[in-house]
């Protein structure tokens, strides 16, 4: 699933190739063909994201809600000669013909879980259930914080849940617990507020890195492979990282086996030596 900083990264796609203009809003597959009815030549405002969820602003306080789910996409295409005809499982579609603002730009979107026309007032409260951002400079820390402080849970299923901290998904969630060697099953009020303070400064970091390569890079200087002289990285997902999918291979800092187990329907990846099993020290 895309994690927070790929949902920032297309906002900010939109709008620059859309943002104040006119456009043509279709639904070639039409399962958003009464949407796209009621939307079609108006203009595009702009474009943000919350955490995971995307929000295509229109005039008139409109917003075209997205969540792309486990196998989404909304491919953005800038400067082409001529919009083509869509191809495949369309679900929405938005289109700009070349003219005297300049050429021709258009962005499909495939596979979404979320496609829906909302008000403002609905927007408002998709983000009022949701946590903090930490790409987003108004976000409140404290709020997540709360959660946290409060909770039994494991601090690796505190991290995914998007009612606490929005956006973070299955790869920043390994990458930041191995930074500060926490065990993802430490329970959260166990904690400081300093930690968490440490944490979340790294994670906006991290994040806004991420909106800026289209890619997760996590490890420090010391640990690239140019660094290292070690192999780069070969996956899927691209970038270079401590835990994440590297189950079996050897730490990059102490060399042992990087482990897995399932924790709330998702793997977690951590080294038992970085990240010892918390231990509290009350005395009963």
């Amino acid at each position: 699933m895309p994690e927070g900083h790929t949902l920032h990264r297309l906002a900010r796609d939109l709008t620059v190739a859309f943002g104040g203009s006119a456009v043509a809003i279709s639904s070639p597959q039409g399962r958003f063909a009464d949407g796209a009815a009621q939307l079609d030549g108006s203009v595009l405002e702009d474009a943000e994201a919350w955490g995971k969820q995307l929000f295509v602003r229109f005039g008139g306080d409109r917003f075209v809600h997205v969540h792309l789910g486990l196998i989404g996409t909304f491919a953005v295409h800038r400067d082409v000669d001529a919009v083509p005809d869509p191809v495949g499982a369309v679900r929405l579609r938005i289109a700009r013909p070349a003219g005297p603002t300049g050429p021709a730009a258009y962005a499909d979107l495939r596979g979404a879980i979320t496609c829906a026309l909302v008000t403002a007032a609905e927007r408002d409260a998709v983000v009022a259930r949701s946590g903090p951002d930490p790409l987003r400079p108004d976000a409140d820390p404290g709020r997540a914080w709360d959660r946290i402080r409060r909770s039994r849970k494991p601090i690796g299923a505190l991290l995914m849940d998007q009612r606490v901290l929005a956006g973070v998904g299955n790869v920043y969630r390994a990458e930041l617990l191995f930074r500060h060697r926490l065990h993802p099953l430490r329970p959260g009020s166990t904690l400081r507020v300093s930690q968490w303070q440490t944490m979340w400064d790294d994670l906006v970091e991290l994040m806004a890195d991420g909106v800026l390569t289209g890619r997760i890079d996590t490890v420090r200087p010391e640990h690239t492979p140019e660094a290292m002289g070690r192999e780069a990285r070969r996956d899927d997902h691209g970038g270079e990282v401590y835990v994440y999918r590297r189950t079996g291979q050897p730490c990059h800092v102490c060399g042992r086996t990087v482990r897995t187990a399932e924790l709330e329907g998702r793997n977690l990846f951590w080294c038992s030596r970085c990240q010892p099993v918390f231990r509290s020290r009350a005395v009963g």
